[in-house]
């Protein structure tokens, strides 16, 4: 197995050690395994797909802020079929339902993925 190092700072730290103690597992090495298989088999199951594609992306982001998110969401308008929007102690909840192309489905989780004031995001492909 190869060894990687991963700069955080001290409170993100101090989550991970709390996470890792809740969650059960022995070592931090696990819990970061765990988390990227859980983002590969997201991307992996996403990058197979071709042609027509339906999914369904769960975010969460803070309920100020969303500007990038708005303008993301308005450039994907011909996937998004459906949005639902919920807000709950200043976190909003967005569930999006997207049928399309897989490239444009794909492009989609990408810039998801990459915005700074996502919280979290989950796709399950159809």
């Amino acid at each position: 197995m190869e060894i990687i190092s991963v700069s955080m700072d001290k409170d993100q730290l101090e989550e991970l050690n709390k996470i890792q103690q809740k969650l059960g597992f022995r070592s931090r090495s696990r819990l970061f395994r765990a988390t990227i298989d859980s983002m590969l088999n997201e991307y992996n199951m996403l990058e197979s797909r071709r042609g027509h594609t339906d999914a369904v992306f769960t975010v969460t982001h803070a309920s100020h802020g969303t500007d990038s998110l708005g303008r993301l969401l308005e450039e994907f308008e011909d996937v998004i079929t459906t949005e639902v929007h919920q807000h709950h102690n200043n976190i909003c909840l967005r569930v999006l339902i997207s049928c399309g192309d897989a490239k444009r489905i794909k492009e989609l989780f990408s810039h998801l993925k990459r915005n700074k004031g996502m919280r979290s995001v989950q796709v399950s492909v159809l």
